[in-house]
């Protein structure tokens, strides 16, 4: 296939899969193409999900740092779908112009207090050169108030979401038409992306 929902043939969606694309329906108003991807196996999504969630939660990370985490390791990967999924969803979690510079790449993204720019910061690292991190990074992270256990949820967190994003980036799922026109200004113009280049030609 060459449509938005990705290369493989559309999926025969079973219980679990059907659950998800109604929950889309209810949150979003149309199915996600990621949804129909992950229809092969919507329990796997599930759990990759479930335990993201519980190990988020457990740590004390707010919507706010998990939305922070999403946005630094997908424009670490030069992947625009998540982005902009977060965003549109949970559109007062972060100003535009916050989101746009962590999208961006800025050392400092403006809005952001000191502990976040050092989750920021962090979650880049794990996403473009996880072998390459070092104890001062860490030491980077306890200075600026993060617990060694947060930083390993905050890790495990940035990791699941890099196992996702892979799935749908490798077999070709696309942002969804539908998220384009919700999502603000500035993120569209720091986000690079061949969807988003077509809708601003």
């Amino acid at each position: 296939m060459t449509d938005g929902a990705g290369f493989l043939a559309p999926a025969e969606p079973d219980d679990a899969a059907e659950a998800l694309f109604a929950e889309d329906l209810d949150e979003r108003g149309f199915v996600m193409n990621v949804s129909r991807l992950w229809a092969y196996d919507a329990r796997a999504l599930e759990q990759i999900f479930g335990v993201a969630r519980r190990v988020a939660r457990d740590a004390g990370l707010s919507i706010r740092h998990r939305m922070l985490v999403v946005l630094a390791t997908s424009a670490a990967r030069d992947s625009a779908y998540c982005s902009l999924a977060w965003v549109t969803k949970l559109p007062d979690e972060l100003p535009p112009a916050t989101a746009a510079a962590v999208v961006r790449g800025d050392d400092r993204p403006r809005g952001l207090d000191e502990a976040e720019v050092a989750l920021v910061r962090w979650a880049r690292s794990v996403a473009s050169r996880p072998a390459a991190t070092t104890a001062a990074d860490v030491d980077a992270l306890r200075t600026a108030g993060w617990t060694d256990g947060q930083v390993f949820a905050i890790t495990v967190f940035a990791a699941l979401r890099l196992a996702f994003a892979s799935v749908n980036d490798a077999l070709g799922a696309l942002p969804d038409p539908e998220l384009e026109p919700l999502a603000p200004r500035a993120l569209k113009q720091a986000l690079d992306h061949p969807f988003l280049r077509r809708s601003r030609s």
